[in-house]
């Protein structure tokens, strides 16, 4: 787990975590539970009841963007497991090894267990746009895109 094992565009995957934070805020849901992260777009798909509203989507871009905008340190972190079990969820590393887990912080606004490549500041990521949503048996996917301004 602590390898960076993921070869993920780093400002996407940086986005992704921040977006993940934003929804587990705003709707007390979970991170997503499926990715896939690429230069020209990504896409995150969560359990959920119903698509998102445009209202919603706006208060999800803007929050994303206010936290790119904060030009936030982002870190890492190698903690045992039961350390890194202290912050994060790590239900998903049950059946890994349990002897050093790898968190990657932005800032204070979200820590998670992570093997993927990432900026070292938030001001590195570019505008957070959401391109599409669509719901689908108890799916929402999110697909967004970063553009420079």
């Amino acid at each position: 787990m602590i390898e960076n094992s993921k070869n993920y565009h780093a400002p996407m995957h940086s986005a992704e975590h921040i977006l993940n934070q934003t929804m587990v805020r705003k709707f007390d849901i979970e991170r997503s539970f499926s990715n896939h992260i690429e230069k020209k777009k990504s896409k995150c798909d969560y359990h959920f009841s119903r698509n998102l509203s445009d209202d919603e989507i706006e208060e999800i871009e803007n929050k994303v963007n206010e936290i790119i905008t904060q030009n936030l340190d982002i870190t890492q972190e190698i903690l045992n497991f039961e350390e890194a079990s202290q912050i994060v969820d790590l239900s998903k590393f049950e059946n890994e090894t349990k002897e050093k887990i790898r968190i990657i912080k932005i800032g204070n606004y979200d820590a998670c267990a992570c093997s993927g490549e990432h900026v070292k500041n938030t001001s590195e990521i570019g505008k957070f746009k959401i391109t599409t949503t669509t719901y689908e048996g108890e799916v929402l996917r999110i697909r967004y895109k970063l553009v420079n301004d």
